[in-house]
């Protein structure tokens, strides 16, 4: 069985434009505003303020059940206890 070729494109598709990146001055500008609003976020947490969101718990599939089981000697006692 002989395979086939893939048909190879004619025309050339030119590279996309990425679009242009800010100012040197707009990337320092922003990385100064999140470096402060994480350090402000901070403080407010450690102050009382706001509250850190916590992850929710991820409960198991099977959930246990409490149950007391007293091994045979000790439960034989304690039905005597309970006849005397």
């Amino acid at each position: 069985m002989a395979t086939r070729k893939k048909a190879e494109p004619k025309e050339a598709k030119p590279p996309k434009a990425k679009p242009e990146k800010q100012s040197g001055e707009g990337e320092v500008l922003e990385k100064a505003a999140k470096a402060i609003g994480s350090a402000l976020g901070a403080i407010a947490v450690k102050t009382g303020i706001a509250h850190a969101d916590a992850p929710p718990k991820k409960s198991g599939k099977l959930v246990k059940k409490d149950k007391k089981r007293l091994p045979r000697k000790e439960k034989k006692r304690a039905k005597k206890k309970l006849l005397q």
